[in-house]
């Protein structure tokens, strides 16, 4: 028998491997049995006691020997259901648990998360603006855009505008260079900083998206997330806005 499924009840490779031999030799001394799996003594003596405790082995005394014995293979639906019973006991009290766990995990201060984006992937970093921003319903995101960086930023998603009209989020673009037409709920106004590495700076609720262009003008991106960040980053956006 495969003693894969047997892993699946927590056995690990040289528990299944004893309590299978157990099965087909019948009583044996820990002698005998360690010869069969071509295990250590002390090894195999350990697992006993483990598939004891578990209820599967029984052993008796004769003529001052031990001699342990597999219980009735029945006895592993008695095991699964008490695994069972402590998984479903576990999962009733996670949420409390969970909720103590984050608790200390706030106290320590957000951590920064960045998730990375090569090619082919700056949709989903779209994506995630329009989820994050309907999710929260905050009904307006920040935009440093460029250029440079217009041209390929929507190639995989080209009914972005449309999708994000649509979900009614609004968008204050500072912009870099030529801008194109207006789609609705966006507003624009522009700088003449240049910059020899251009990329285009998306700041939405709890995150910050950098998408730039690499040597082969493939575009890549990177979206950290961390309210300290993203508040910065607006209230920097919302102070140059006002002076433009």
């Amino acid at each position: 028998m495969d003693i894969s499924f047997f892993k699946k009840l927590g056995f690990s490779d040289k528990d299944a491997m004893v309590y299978m031999a157990l099965l087909a030799l019948g009583p044996s001394s820990v002698r005998n049995l360690a010869k069969k799996v071509e295990l250590n003594r002390g090894t195999v003596y350990e697992i006993l006691k483990s598939l004891k405790e578990q209820k599967l082995v029984t052993y008796y005394e004769k003529e001052a020997k031990q001699f342990f014995v597999a219980e009735d293979p029945i006895k592993l639906e008695e095991l699964l259901a008490r695994q069972e019973g402590e998984l479903n006991d576990v999962k009733s009290k996670l949420k409390g648990v969970v909720s103590e766990l984050k608790a200390v995990y706030d106290k320590g201060g957000a951590r920064p998360v960045a998730r990375y984006y090569e090619k082919g992937e700056i949709k989903k970093i779209l994506e995630h603006v329009l989820d994050i921003c309907e999710v929260t319903e905050e009904t307006q995101y920040r935009v440093y855009s460029d250029s440079n960086i217009t041209e390929y930023l929507y190639e995989g998603f080209q009914s972005f505008s449309d999708a994000r009209v649509a979900k009614g989020i609004a968008v204050k673009a500072i912009a870099s260079g030529s801008g194109g037409a207006l789609r609705g709920l966006d507003e624009r106004k522009f700088f003449t900083v240049k910059s020899q590495k251009p990329t285009y700076i998306l700041i939405y609720p709890g995150h910050t998206a950098y998408i730039s262009l690499d040597s082969a003008n493939e575009l890549v991106g990177v979206v950290i997330e961390n309210d300290g960040i993203f508040e910065m980053q607006k209230s920097i956006f919302d102070e140059l806005w006002k002076n433009l």
